[in-house]
């Protein structure tokens, strides 16, 4: 039997030595070397045993079989590596990412809700007396619309500046430049006073539309789609909401001293100026800065996203200037401006929807109030329907396939209102239409920002994808915002088949960015199958003696669970030199197995790395 050396460290002392072994580049105690925690007496501290033997110690039987059979199941289809698995369990990384949920994710869902209730109540606004009182034509309330969006084109490129200034300085100053010019709106008595504030909102929102960028620097690419689905979730939402705001806001205004549009202004835009006192106070820099997670919590959130994003942590790489040559080549890369034309397509509909929809509905016949009520129940099942969209993506690994059948689903949406407009049916069919559309152009495009970083594999590619994506996709709303002038009413022909048309030409792009993407997949595989000689596979690994000394004789691309029955027998592992992952995902771990058994090792140190794939 062997005893370990009474030669402890501590469980915060083991991550920071690792962390610091890793950036160093130097090799990381393997998932072989169990780590043992135990209580010093008298202290409370958990503690860890260093992994040496004494010289005439065997392994003990009972310790391994203990520590493997204690983590196998629950570790198994883990994505945590071997040093991870060393370094905290899934348990503490699961409790991170609740936190981060609640308090990062949904505080930005938040301010995303209060940015796109500022940007398109203009359209409750207008049938609540704005176009009365300022005597506003059609063609004078398109240019409303339009000035917002000039602006926030040529702006875009201020999402790179997440990588400059600290978020929680950036997305305060955002948060409250939008929330004091939506609530000076309520203040407008003329078209050209109103036309310069919108265009003013227009800068201050695209400040803060970098956020999906943001979030990047806190989740994993397979967790990123339910995050962005979560923060893109809030658009639909936030229209709900004021929907039924603006309906009892004009009930309860509708005989007081103030005009319900501007009372809807000032009610609506106030609220940012709040939240940006919140926001300077609780959005963290990066995942080693997060104010809300204690010290070990903050380390591991970062040392989870070391192996995907790159040896540094992202805190240290947070806040560098982006690199030209890195610029550059995206710049020249055809596959980041397929995802952009398919947002421009799905924001031609995004955008004028829910300006529009409040006009639609009176023109269908409804009263002003009833307008109101009727605007927000397809926004709310969109809600709905975008969260459980983003979660199915994350979990399948897959963006095209949903992308192509909400696209789908928007186009039949937008198809069935021009045909019921064409053959005179009823108001009713042409509402029920308004769901499947709507709930189309939400879900696709919370999938199609989520593509985007997914398939850039440095921080400045995902900035500038990002930066690509917003402004191209902004250009939609441009054409957007003028589908629906009045003299098309009440049926709007003309804006309904167009919006069909751009809902089925993202489906056509997503199949097209889905064939290249698996053509690239194959010459990366290719390219990887080149860089791979074949091996004899053996069972045993290392030979630990009474000595210590340890002779390696296999391939180390055996998944751990696969050796289960080795591991039993005579205890022989492998270490992992660089925390490759050993508990991967089931498929991860077939893939693996199979490359084994074919006899197919790297050339360079007889394991398989890691390498970027594009997710299709």
């Amino acid at each position: 039997m062997s005893r370990l050396n009474n030669d402890y460290i501590s469980s915060d002392e083991a991550l920071v030595n690792a962390d610091e072994g890793a950036t160093q580049g130097l090799p990381l105690q393997s998932l072989d070397h169990r780590v043992q925690e135990t209580e010093h007496p008298g202290s409370g501290e958990t503690l860890r045993p260093r992994h040496s033997y004494e010289d005439d110690d065997e392994p003990d039987d009972e310790y391994f079989k203990k520590s493997f059979h204690e983590h196998d199941e629950r570790e198994r289809l883990s994505v945590s590596s071997a040093d991870s698995f060393t370094l905290y369990t899934p348990d503490e990384e699961n409790e991170i990412l609740r936190i981060f949920n609640r308090r990062l994710v949904a505080f930005s869902a938040l301010l995303y809700m209060l940015s796109f209730l500022d940007r398109s109540n203009i359209g409750n606004a207008r049938i609540a007396g704005l176009a009365n009182d300022l005597h506003l034509d059609s063609a004078q309330y398109e240019w409303l619309l339009t000035a917002f969006y000039l602006t926030y084109i040529t702006f875009e490129w201020m999402t790179l500046l997440y990588r400059v200034v600290p978020a929680h300085i950036y997305v305060a100053v955002c948060v409250l430049s939008w929330g004091i010019i939506a609530s000076l709106q309520s203040l407008a008595t003329s078209f050209a006073f109103l036309v310069f504030l919108r265009a003013l909102l227009g800068i201050g929102e695209a400040a803060f539309a970098g956020v999906p960028f943001y979030l990047s620097f806190f989740f994993k690419r397979d967790e990123l789609a339910q995050k962005i689905g979560l923060f893109i979730s809030a658009a639909p939402l936030a229209t709900s909401f004021a929907g039924t705001l603006a309906w009892v806001i004009t009930r309860a205004a509708k005989n007081g001293p103030i005009a319900p549009w501007r009372l809807l202004f000032l009610i609506e835009g106030f609220p940012s100026v709040i939240a940006a006192a919140f926001t300077y106070i609780c959005l963290p820099d990066g995942p080693g800065k997060a104010k809300f997670l204690n010290r070990r919590q903050r380390r591991i959130a970062e040392w989870r996203l070391r192996r995907e994003q790159g040896s540094d942590s992202q805190d240290k790489d947070a806040h560098k200037g982006p690199s030209w040559g890195e610029i550059v080549q995206i710049l020249k890369d055809p596959k980041c401006y397929l995802p952009a034309l398919m947002a421009f397509s799905c924001n031609v509909a995004f955008s004028s929807m829910p300006v529009f929809l409040p006009t639609i509905l009176t023109e269908m016949g409804y009263s002003s109030l009833s307008a109101q009520g009727l605007a927000a129940p397809p926004y709310l099942l969109s809600f709905i329907v975008v969260l459980i969209t983003s979660t199915l993506s994350d979990r399948l690994h897959n963006r095209s396939i949903f992308i192509i059948f909400h696209s789908f689903l928007s186009f039949l949406g937008y198809a069935l209102i021009t045909v019921a407009g064409l053959r005179g049916w009823s108001a009713g069919w042409r509402y029920a239409a308004v769901y499947p559309a709507t709930i189309g152009f939400f879900s696709a495009i919370t999938c199609i920002i989520a593509w985007t970083i997914n398939n850039q594999d440095s921080a400045v590619k995902k900035g500038m994808g990002m930066t690509i994506l917003n402004v191209v996709a902004q250009c939609g709303p441009l054409i957007g915002t003028r589908l629906y002038p009045d003299e098309d009413g009440p049926l709007y022909l003309r804006g309904m088949s167009i919006c069909a048309g751009f809902m089925l030409f993202v489906a056509l792009l997503a199949v097209t960015l889905r064939m290249l993407l698996l053509r690239e997949n194959r010459k990366l595989d290719e390219q990887s199958k080149a860089d791979y000689i074949p091996l004899e596979v053996q069972n045993s690994t290392m030979n630990v003696g009474n000595s210590g000394a340890r002779t390696e004789t296999t391939d180390r691309s055996i998944p751990l669970a696969r050796r289960s029955a080795s591991l039993d027998a005579n205890y022989n592992h492998t270490p992992s030199e660089s925390g490759e992952h050993l508990f991967g995902s089931r498929k991860t771990q077939e893939r693996d197995f199979a490359a084994a058994e074919e006899g197919h090792i790297h050339k360079r140190d007889g394991r398989r790395e890691s390498r970027f794939r594009y997710l299709i």
